[in-house]
């Protein structure tokens, strides 16, 4: 019995898909997000979850920065917050994972943001300004030594699989709420993970821009100046030749 091949791509990627959803969803609730299945507002009990979960993740990539990776416990991180290891371990399985959960929970954010901007909004400026809307506030450069130090943690080889997973999410979660806003069908049509793939590759761009430059600037004129140029190559390349209407 032979197999179409692509029938057997389309069900690797409805698998793929449904298994994604799944985890967005599982790390909606972990968080205390609420995506548009979840229109009730989180109660205080979600909000100090959620606020304890960042406070580990900030303690975390301090201490790494501060102390080197390697010199970093799980036991340090939590009593830095003020929390047992077993509380720790109830957010992370790893000092790895709590390093890379702010970076995982922008990119959670940031597909809620877009969903939540106004219906009307041209979509490249819906996804710019949900995404600046997560990097808007890095307004400011932060000094050599600091940022020194976040390239030794961000560039430590044990760092990867956790930071695959952050660009997983950010493309996950854009291509959802692009295809929501688009129209675009999600399983019939490419288009929202391509255009989310693209623009995770912007972002990314511009964050390693950002982590050598010399001397420092600020974070936020880095993220938008990758997304104009995005915008403007697309630009260039398609010209009069723009990606069709859904339909």
């Amino acid at each position: 019995m032979t197999t179409n091949p692509e029938a057997a791509g389309l069900a690797q990627w409805r698998e793929r898909t449904e298994h994604l959803a799944q985890w967005r969803r599982d790390e909606l609730e972990r968080l205390g997000e609420r995506g548009p299945d979840c229109p009730h507002p989180a109660g205080l009990r979600e909000r100090k979850k959620i606020a304890t979960r960042q406070a580990l993740g900030v303690a975390a990539m301090r201490l790494a920065i501060d102390r080197g990776l390697d010199n970093v416990l799980v036991e340090d991180i939590a009593d830095a917050v003020g929390v047992s290891t077993r509380t720790f371990n109830n957010y992370f399985g790893s000092k790895y994972e709590a390093i890379c959960s702010l970076a995982f929970d922008r990119a959670v954010r940031i597909g809620n943001a877009l969903l939540e901007r106004p219906a009307g909004e041209q979509l490249w400026t819906a996804i710019t300004n949900a995404v600046m809307s997560e990097y808007g506030s890095a307004d400011r450069a932060l000094d050599k030594e600091w940022m020194a130090g976040v390239r030794l943690v961000t560039g430590t080889p044990s760092l990867r699989g956790e930071f695959l997973k952050v660009q997983a999410m950010t493309q996950h979660s854009l291509a959802g709420a692009i295809a929501v806003r688009s129209g675009f069908n999600g399983r019939s049509s490419m288009y929202p993970r391509i255009l989310a793939a693209a623009v995770t590759a912007a972002v990314q761009a511009a964050l390693e821009s950002w982590l050598y430059s010399d001397p420092p600037v600020a974070l936020a004129l880095v993220v938008r100046r990758g997304l104009d140029d995005l915008a403007e190559g697309m630009s260039l390349t398609f010209g009069a030749h723009p990606p069709p209407d859904s339909g």
